[in-house]
């Protein structure tokens, strides 16, 4: 399954993304990964959520090939809303959430990520939305959290990416590590935090969200109303099939 959940034992709990080969989720694998995380947000004996991924990186946004291959608007839709579940489970959840990123966080990566609790990433990680190179808009509200407003803009408008050492320096990564002890050292944080009364770690969740400085969530569905304007001026297909046809010739991806 592309998206599956455990809990361990001491209150961890884990989602995992496995949806080779680059964790590009199809549109029902979005609200999987809101449905894992609201069910486990529900539990009384989770105390925190280790969202991680398998593979060579964590997260690589929307199946393009999905979209371009539906007929009509379903696609394009399920995955705005699909996107948007999946980011409101990972900041909505009750209990801290931990991002553990190795290497490529692009796209709907950046709003999982983005809206986590906190940020473990390996040396080899890097963050970035390609979404004007894709012809689309979004979660450019995620990365605001995670670098600075004027660096978050260039990155928008380059497409460039920021390094996890980067993150670090900003204070948005909690602690860069080699990739084979990333998921080790997401969970030696995670139970610290477990170790905590789970009662006070619930109510701490709900004060550090209720003051926060803007609406994440309003925020976002803004940023997708510009992604169905270009999509219905056209803009948005030819740079969706551009993106197909060059992924079709590479045999990395």
């Amino acid at each position: 399954m592309p998206v599956t959940s455990d809990i361990r034992e001491g209150g961890v709990a884990e989602v995992i993304i496995d949806c080779p080969p680059v964790n590009a989720l199809r549109v029902a694998d979005w609200f999987a990964v809101a449905e894992r995380l609201t069910d486990l947000g529900r539990n009384p004996d989770v105390r925190v959520v280790v969202l991680r991924a398998t593979g060579r990186g964590f997260n690589a946004g929307v199946d393009i090939k999905e979209m371009q291959a539906t007929e009509g608007f379903d696609a394009l839709i399920g995955a705005n809303r699909g996107c948007f579940a999946a980011f409101a489970a990972v900041y909505d959840c009750p209990v801290p959430v931990i991002a553990a990123v190795q290497g490529f966080c692009v796209g709907g990566g950046i709003g999982l990520a983005g809206n986590a609790d906190v940020i473990i990433a390996s040396d080899d990680a890097y963050f970035g939305l390609p979404e004007v190179d894709r012809g689309a808009l979004g979660a450019a509200t995620h990365l605001s959290r995670l670098v600075p407003q004027h660096r978050m803009r260039a990155m928008v408008y380059t497409s460039s990416t920021a390094t996890a050492q980067e993150l670090l320096s900003y204070g948005s990564v909690w602690k860069v590590v080699p990739t084979d002890e990333l998921v080790s050292a997401a969970h030696e944080l995670a139970e610290v935090i477990a170790a905590k009364s789970p009662t006070v770690i619930r109510a701490a969740k709900e004060s550090l969200n209720g003051i926060d400085l803007w609406d994440v969530k309003r925020s976002y569905r803004f940023e997708q109303g510009f992604t169905f304007e270009l999509n219905l001026s056209g803009v948005a297909d030819e740079h969706r099939d551009a993106f197909v046809a060059k992924r079709g010739t590479d045999t990395n991806r």
